[in-house]
């Protein structure tokens, strides 16, 4: 299984609230498809707005089981579809993450490519910048450094720093497990009220 166990399973937003930290991702950056879920380490990509030139290039260069994480500056162009889709996963890698637009909704969900990204586009591309790889990236209003482990499901996507990864999973794995018991409270019949200090700590 690896790449932390898929995360042990835990949703965008307890991976969120667990960390602690600045991870979550702009909410206008979501899964291309319903049901899409994005897990794995990322294998940045600089890219051009309207230029998907540096994304064939890092379908060759990203490790098997990568994710691939680019940004293209939030362009309304179609970077990426079934072509480029096919040939990832040829390679091995797991998923996109993108500041920018793609094509071919259908047929990548048809593939079960996961795919997140700011905007679903028609808008053709050139064919210009190489790109640059495995350096920090800003997706979404985070810096996302090579090997951070990327997750995204209906909720959205977060970018763990790759040295604070163990700690934060440990955290939700908590965080989960005190849930649990205050679900059981709730269907006793208790109040929200009771079960918080205040509202600031509710969270929900």
């Amino acid at each position: 299984m690896s790449t932390h166990d898929l995360a042990r399973g835990h949703s965008s937003a307890t991976l969120s609230e667990a960390s602690g930290l600045p991870v979550a991702l702009c909410p206008r950056i979501r899964s291309l498809w319903a049901g899409a879920r994005l897990c794995g380490p990322a294998f940045t990509v600089q890219g051009a707005g309207g230029d998907n030139f540096a994304l064939h290039h890092a379908v060759l260069k990203a490790p098997p089981g990568s994710v691939l994480v680019a940004d293209l500056g939030g362009a309304r162009h179609g970077h990426w579809g079934e072509i480029l889709t096919v040939a990832a996963q040829q390679r091995g890698i797991t998923g996109l993450l993108i500041d920018g637009g793609v094509r071919d909704a259908a047929e990548t969900q048809a593939l079960g490519f996961p795919v997140f990204s700011r905007n679903n586009s028609i808008l053709g591309t050139r064919k210009d910048f190489p790109g640059v790889f495995a350096c920090p990236v800003k997706v979404g209003g985070v810096t996302v450094h090579t090997g951070d482990l990327v997750v995204g499901d209906v909720d959205g996507a977060v970018a763990l720093p790759a040295p604070d990864t163990e700690v934060i999973l440990d955290r939700a794995d908590a965080r989960v497990a005190h849930e649990r018991d205050l679900m059981k409270l709730l269907r006793e019949g208790r109040s929200t009220l009771e079960l918080y200090d205040n509202f600031e700590t509710l969270g929900r």
